[in-house]
């Protein structure tokens, strides 16, 4: 009998004559995750098993595994060679603390001579000997005990489905960069479009020294911490410093904001042509705060032509908070480090902003030379 950890994909089975390309993508994510640990990794029917690593490492393997989008559920299970005399003599061992308990079987091979339900009762019987305080309940049980019978000649026994992150495997939907501020909003905002099967990069502009670099650690870590998700992220950090002097000297104040967030938007949408991007990702939140206004929203998209994804758009902040908290990168966002966007803030920012008064505003500045600038300041970090 040997201890292995069967993975399971969900919306995968959806695709047509293409499913092995999300496979073959899946696959290569479980290896990259997994990539530490001395083990084997093997498609089998439709899911994938790992096999042959430590067994004081199977929590470890598990808590990475439950993080790989494609993948909806796992379980740990024993296997054995199908054999009726086996699989009777491994359930008259089963020890459970539970008080309830039932019997699943699945017989996907049809060359087993007993049907599920039979073979289930048969199982029940042997582990209602081993348990003397534990009774079948078919309907509400404590525990349930599979048996899954395969057509490889394999048996596999588990007792629990650990769910995962679902979703589809990165790299099948394209090339996204983030803007990730170091809030709580945008790494949440990346979470969701990797889930969608995107790559997604990551760009953090800072305001040294007008900002710490604390500030700029802690968006790094927060990368960090997304990379268990987005695998192989890279992190592009930007000096937005001299574009934040230049509006604040030459600008009405008030613009402030949507000036630097058009600016913002341009540089984002250059990077993204450099880098191969096919959209730009943000954490915005409509009427969340002044630049998330609907107004705000068109006169920002209105500098870019490709697409901008804002998968938040519609969500309340505590539902963010909790989602921040679930992908643990919500109490390394709390932390008091100014971004950017919190310097030279007006104290009458504008919220309906009129395209007019925007271009005139802008008019007072070097745009392009600023975008340029703001490029040539690129940090690149591997994460």
């Amino acid at each position: 009998m040997e201890k292995v950890i069967l993975c399971r994909y969900g919306e995968i089975h959806l695709k047509g004559a293409n499913r092995g390309y999300f496979e073959h993508a899946l696959l290569n994510n479980i290896k990259q995750v997994l990539k530490d640990y001395k083990l084997t990794i093997k498609r089998v029917a439709g899911r994938y098993e790992v096999s042959e690593f430590g067994e004081e490492q199977t929590e470890e393997i598990v808590q990475k595994l439950k993080k790989v989008f494609g993948l909806h559920s796992l379980s740990v299970a024993s296997k054995f060679k199908t054999c009726e005399e086996a699989i009777l003599n491994i359930c008259s061992t089963i020890k459970l603390s539970e008080k309830t308990f039932k019997v699943e079987v699945r017989r996907a091979d049809k060359r087993f001579p007993i049907k599920s339900m039979e073979m289930a009762g048969l199982c029940g019987e042997q582990i209602l000997n081993n348990n003397k305080n534990i009774r079948v309940d078919v309907h509400n049980p404590e525990v349930v005990v599979k048996i899954d019978i395969r057509e490889d000649g394999n048996t596999y026994l588990s007792f629990l489905d650990i769910l995962c992150a679902g979703g589809m495997p990165v790299g099948t939907a394209g090339k996204g960069l983030l803007l990730l501020s170091g809030g709580i909003d945008s790494p949440v905002a990346g979470y969701f479009l990797a889930k969608r099967g995107m790559t997604v990069h990551g760009l953090h502009f800072h305001s040294y020294p007008y900002t710490s670099l604390q500030a700029k650690d802690k968006v790094i870590r927060l990368a960090k911490i997304m990379n268990d998700y987005c695998l192989n992220m890279k992190l592009h950090i930007l000096s937005f410093t001299k574009v934040q002097e230049e509006i604040n000297k030459n600008c009405n104040r008030d613009y402030m904001i949507i000036l630097m967030r058009r600016i913002m938007m341009r540089v984002a949408e250059k990077l993204s042509q450099k880098i191969g991007a096919n959209a730009i990702i943000t954490g915005e939140s409509l009427a969340q705060v002044a630049s998330q206004t609907i107004e705000s929203i068109t006169a920002t998209n209105s500098v870019v032509k490709m697409p901008v994804f804002r998968p938040l758009i519609g969500f309340d902040k505590l539902d963010t908070i909790k989602i921040a908290k679930d992908i643990n990168t919500y109490e390394t966002s709390i932390e008091p480090y100014e971004d950017c966007c919190t310097i030279f803030l007006p104290k009458n920012p504008v919220t309906r902003p009129q395209i007019e008064k925007v271009l005139e505003e802008e008019a007072k500045l070097d745009i392009e030379a600023l975008v340029k600038d703001c490029l040539e300041s690129d940090e690149v970090i591997n994460i």
